[in-house]
Parts: C-alpha cells; sequence; structure tokens
C-alpha cells in the first residue's frame, strides 16, 4: 500500500466560507486528502481558497478537491460520503448569518438545521452497509445560549433567540443523538464568535473593519450599524478550527464549548478599529440604523472552555485587541493604506 493511500480523507462542508477555508488549510498540511462540498452559483464564491483549489478532479496532490452539493439535497450528501469514504467530516455549512435568519427562518432551519440530519443519516447508513466508522464535527454556535446567563459551559441550558439559533440547536441535540442510539462518532464543537480578516462583509466586525478603511479611503462618510451594546466573546478564527480538528482526535466523542472567556460589545470593538487606524472620534463616523436590530437580542456571550483546556490542551492566544488588529491591518492593506496604526488622518 503506497503512503498516498494511507491518508486521511476528510469531507467540508461550507468550504468556501471563513472556517472552511482555514480548517482546509490545517488539514491539507497535517496531509490529510481534503475534499470541500460548495453550493453551485453562478459567480463562483471561491476566492478564500483559490490558493487550495485542485483543478483535477483526480489529483493525487496536496491539494483541495471541490465537488458541488447542498446540504438541502440528501442525494448528493450520501453519494458523496460513499463516493469518497472520508474518515472525517466536518460540518461547517449552514445560512449563519443571525439577522437573516429572521428574515428567511424556514430555509435557515432546512439548510442549517435538517442539513446536520441529511449528514448523520447518510453516515449512519454509510457505516451499516460498509463497517467503516466515519468521525463528524459539527460546527455549533454560542447563539444556542441565547439569553442565558453567563458565563456559558457544556452545562449551561440553550436558550436560543433566533431561527439561527434554534436550528443550531436541533442540529446540536441531532448529533448527541446519533452518537447515543448508534454509536456515531460524533462531536460538537460549541465555538463562540471568532473572526479573521476572511470573515463575511455581512458580518458585524468585518462590516466594521472594512467601513474604517473605506471611510479612511474616501469611499465612505459613515458605518451604519445596530445594537452597539450588544456583548460577545471574540476569537480568532484559525485558532478555534484547530480546536475542531483536536476534538476529532479524541479516542471518545464529546462536546467542547471554544472561546477566549472574555466579553466585549460591539462598541468596543467599533473603538479599537478606530483606534488602530488613528481616530478617535471614531462617533462621527457611526450611524444606528434600526435595520440592523434583532427582534429578539442575545445580550452577552462568554465562554467558560476550561473542559477544552483540561482535555484537549486548547487555549487562545489571540485576544480582543490584537484580532481587532488583525483584521484592521488586512482591510487598510487591502485599501493601499499600508502604514496605518497612527499614521493616518482624515482630509
Amino acid at each position: 500500500m503506497t503512503e498516498e493511500k494511507k491518508r486521511k480523507v476528510a469531507l467540508v462542508t461550507g468550504v468556501t466560507g471563513q472556517d472552511g477555508s482555514y480548517l482546509s488549510e490545517i488539514l491539507l498540511n497535517k496531509g490529510y486528502e481534503v475534499h470541500g462540498i460548495m453550493r453551485r452559483a453562478s459567480t463562483p464564491n471561491t476566492q478564500r481558497i483559490e490558493h487550495l483549489i485542485s483543478e483535477d478532479e483526480n489529483a493525487e496532490s496536496n491539494k483541495l478537491i471541490l465537488h458541488f452539493g447542498d446540504l438541502s439535497d440528501a442525494n448528493t450528501i450520501r453519494k458523496l460520503i460513499y463516493e469518497l469514504q472520508p474518515d472525517e467530516i466536518y460540518n461547517l455549512g449552514a445560512q449563519s448569518h443571525v439577522r437573516v435568519s429572521f428574515d428567511i427562518p424556514e430555509y435557515t432551519a432546512n439548510v442549517t438545521g435538517l442539513g446536520t440530519l441529511r449528514i448523520l443519516e447518510a453516515i449512519r447508513d454509510f457505516e451499516k452497509n460498509t463497517g467503516k466508522k466515519v468521525k463528524f464535527y459539527q460546527a455549533s454556535s454560542s447563539e444556542m445560549f441565547g439569553s442565558a446567563l453567563p458565563p456559558q459551559n457544556e452545562q449551561t441550558s440553550f436558550q436560543p433567540r433566533s431561527p439561527y439559533g434554534v436550528a443550531k440547536v436541533f442540529s446540536f441535540y441531532s448529533t448527541k443523538n446519533y452518537r447515543e442510539a448508534y454509536g456515531i462518532f460524533g462531536v460538537n464543537g460549541i465555538l463562540f464568535n471568532h473572526e479573521s480578516p476572511r470573515r463575511g462583509e455581512t458580518f458585524v466586525t468585518k462590516k466594521i473593519t472594512r467601513g474604517v478603511a473605506r471611510i479612511l479611503a474616501g469611499l465612505d462618510k459613515k458605518i451604519y450599524l445596530g445594537n452597539l451594546d450588544a456583548k460577545r466573546d471574540w476569537g480568532y478564527a484559525p485558532e478555534y478550527m484547530e480546536a475542531a480538528w483536536m476534538m476529532m482526535q479524541k479516542d471518545k466523542p464529546e462536546d467542547y464549548v471554544i472561546g477566549t472567556g472574555e466579553s466585549h460589545s460591539v462598541k468596543d470593538f467599533v473603538e479599537a478599529a478606530f483606534k488602530y487606524a488613528g481616530i478617535s472620534n471614531w462617533q462621527d463616523y457611526i450611524g444606528i440604523d434600526p435595520r440592523y436590530y434583532r427582534p429578539t437580542e442575545v445580550e452577552n456571550l462568554i465562554a467558560d472552555a476550561k473542559k477544552a483546556k483540561e482535555e484537549l490542551g486548547w487555549e487562545p492566544k489571540v485576544k480582543f485587541d490584537e484580532l481587532a488588529k488583525i483584521m484592521m491591518k488586512y482591510d487598510l492593506e487591502a485599501h493601499g493604506l499600508h502604514d496605518a496604526a497612527g499614521k493616518i488622518n482624515l482630509a
């Protein structure tokens, strides 16, 4: 048997997103053969993974191989699992925007909730018919905790406050149920907010850092936001994807909370971003738009990640201020503002 044949095979849903791109890098660097599922679209959304893609579907090289599929399509999921026979499946795919989930709740439930069930059913069928075991990672979310008092850990009751949170709770318990009922190796990574330069432009942290850069570049005059008082536990996405991989290497499947243990408001992030850009009067550049308020708000999320530290040996290295700097530096440089920190003034 060749060395290539011994490589672990991983299948990643949501591969074109922030988390999917970082996880794919991690897995490829660890020697995996990595396959990603992406939705068919008239305009490809592969900019985060262009450097990883192999154009040859049969490539034996250390590149990411893409397949068209959708979490709403059980047949394609089942077909891919039988064809690829993955050792590990990471379900990062979802309709992942919390505010948007209020506008399209049924779609959110179908993809974010039932999509997980479709994968689990396919795994159950595959294991029953082939005898091969598949490890499954479910991207759970701190939004499941909703209005539960902080800090939140693995024992905290879920009190979701959005269709997205409700769908994620469904996925969490589906994974737990299949683990207990059918012996599937299924883990839930309850990840608190995790950001990076690859964050989507409609998410608040990226909206802020990109907005600051556009203001400095003379492209915009203001950034319009919703609730500035909402508090979140923000960490660095690549570190969180490393934690996801670590969960999958355990002998026994369990669920883990991942976060920094620090809470900061949206206002705090605004101040940190403008401060890095050398702007003190940030209030002049922020507008409040009621469209961005949620019908039901999550006030405060703080992770208690003691279990992950003790059992996985995982701890966050990048904290709030450093995260804001990493994101601001990227967006300023993307707009040609290279010497940004404290050196650029508005005209």
